[in-house]
């Protein structure tokens, strides 16, 4: 495997035209200390050049650099997955499966389950709760749905009928924790709707007791002073004062919005729960990384993750793991 790495999409595409070469370098990160079977988890495997494919010496059983991942039973090669994984690492308002359709050579369809699956890798599920000594929390939320010109006629009637407002959008909470001037950390998910039974609950998840909690003045975070110590600012009067506000989120809902109306137009609600990790990675991974960095980092997380396209369609549940 050749030494240097890529650094740009132009580099990144001839760096990964090999298939072999797709292949080494990932088994180098997915095992770094030497190749193991994913089955039996012995290390004295030997790989098959003609087949491109590893063979356990202790449990007999053959298996590809791709099982296990977010690749597992894809008959897309590497050498088109490594870019689509580039590209959307990269794109600070997203890219569509259009975009992937034509600058890759495959189906529209294809290419939207492709990116459906490295979304799945960009999910950041972590134990670490927010605040502390680390920085000051800010807590807001949003309603988020598709505008009526690109609704279909019919369900622009029942938005008609139904009224206005939040009608037909979802609800989704954000939790913001400072760090200082392009490090903040940025924690998404959906929830059912915006009252004080359903925020409260994943704040006390997410962020530690005694942490500095600022929000707006919606009656949803009403009482979280037992455990915080929160301050609200109420944005019929001004939008700050002094360092209690929840401007970082704003500006997050603002890029985020920009990305799912200017790139993909319209987000079924059983899926937006993707295109939140998608933007929540690259907002957690913007500085001091270059696009190098992020598909690398990306790449490591893309194994004991998969997911089915009946899955995606809704055919089996699942659900966020916030």
């Amino acid at each position: 495997m050749r030494e240097e790495q890529p650094k740009t999409l132009q580099e990144a595409i001839q760096y990964f035209s090999d298939e072999m070469t797709c292949i080494e370098y990932f088994s180098a990160k997915r095992w770094p200390n030497g190749v193991k079977c994913v089955w039996c988890g012995h290390d004295d495997v030997t790989f098959l050049s003609n087949r491109k494919i590893w063979k356990c010496k202790g449990c007999r059983k053959q298996f590809s650099i791709k099982v296990g991942t977010i690749f597992e039973d894809s008959p897309i090669s590497l050498t088109k997955w490594f870019p689509a994984v580039w590209l959307i690492v990269a794109a600070k308002n997203g890219i569509s499966s259009y975009e992937i359709h034509r600058a890759l050579g495959v189906t529209q369809k294809t290419a939207w389950f492709m990116l459906q699956r490295i979304r799945l890798a960009m999910q950041t599920g972590s134990f670490v709760k927010l605040g502390g000594k680390g920085g000051a929390v800010e807590v807001d939320e949003t309603y988020i749905g598709g505008k009526a010109r690109n609704m279909h006629f019919e369900r622009k009637l029942r938005m008609i009928d139904g009224g206005r407002g939040t009608v037909g959008k979802v609800a989704v909470i954000g939790l913001l924790q400072r760090h200082g001037k392009g490090k903040s950390k940025v924690r998404l998910t959906t929830v059912q709707n915006t009252s004080r039974e359903d925020l409260q609950p994943i704040i006390r998840k997410n962020v530690k007791a005694g942490s500095e909690v600022y929000t707006d003045s919606h009656s949803g975070y009403e009482g979280l002073n037992d455990e915080y110590f929160h301050e609200f600012v109420n944005h019929a009067e001004t939008y700050a004062r002094g360092k209690v506000h929840t401007n970082g989120l704003e500006n997050f809902w603002s890029l985020l919005k920009r990305g799912l109306r200017g790139t993909y137009v319209s987000v079924e609600p059983f899926h937006l729960f993707r295109y939140l990790d998608e933007q929540a990675y690259r907002y957690n991974n913007r500085k001091d990384m270059n696009d190098y960095d992020r598909f690398n980092k990306l790449l490591k997380k893309v194994t004991g993750k998969r997911v089915t396209y009946s899955k995606l369609t809704g055919k089996e549940g699942e659900t966020t793991a916030f």
